[in-house]
């Protein structure tokens, strides 16, 4: 007993240690309560309107899958901004015509393109959880060929290729997606790509890091 509570302290004190070290090697302007260049906002100073954001991201009902160091924490710099994004983005990602589990496909084909770690990394556990198989996101991972996929992954997969690379998608790829999704389904489609593109860009703008207890999911060269 007295060897496992040390051997817990020893682990303890190692994981302060190791969030100490990825707290100063954080640059200059980044803080390191928000691992972003834009500090934590408390709840203290915020007005009602900021208040009401604040409590919708930390209570109960949350879905939020990093708290406030991420997109919640940024969006309570402009709280009216935030409230009405964060209505956008739980129903693109919860309640649109793709199910949860083609919508994540489609967050992490954003997250792809952009080269977005932190969306990365947050979304490729939620997409496993959803019942996407390792096997189809290793295919956005590692920017293999889309043969052998099932069609709407292989066109979800394809669609977004050819919109962050080409800057528009050709005609028989619409077609594709429309017979596949519908004109609702494609609609959102995009619009659930553009708003994890939005974020990613937001991300790169205020620096936004990883989690020091989280290990990087994308491969990415430094």
């Amino acid at each position: 007993m007295r060897a496992r509570r040390s051997r817990r302290r020893a682990a303890g004190r190692s994981g302060h240690r190791a969030a100490a070290a990825a707290a100063t090697a954080l640059p200059p302007d980044v803080h390191a309560d928000s691992l972003s260049r834009l500090p934590l906002r408390t709840r203290e100073e915020m007005d009602a309107p900021g208040q009401r954001l604040y409590d919708a991201v930390v209570g109960s009902q949350s879905r939020t899958l990093v708290g406030l160091q991420g997109p919640s924490g940024i969006w309570l710099h402009s709280p009216r901004l935030g409230e009405l994004q964060r209505a956008v983005n739980q129903y693109l990602r919860f309640d649109t015509a793709l199910g949860r589990r083609l919508t994540e496909l489609a967050i992490l084909v954003a997250a792809r393109e952009l080269d977005s770690q932190f969306e990365w990394t947050a979304h490729e556990p939620a997409a496993l959880i959803e019942g996407l198989e390792q096997k189809i996101i290793d295919v956005v991972k590692r920017r293999r060929p889309v043969a052998g996929l099932p069609a709407k992954e292989a066109a979800i997969v394809g669609f977004g290729r050819e919109l962050f690379r080409r800057r528009k998608v050709q005609s028989r790829t619409f077609a594709r997606a429309v017979e596949l999704f519908g004109r609702q389904g494609v609609v959102e489609l995009v619009a659930l790509m553009g708003n994890y593109a939005a974020t990613a860009l937001v991300f790169r703008a205020v620096d936004q890091r990883v989690h020091p207890g989280r290990k990087p999911l994308l491969p990415i060269p430094r």
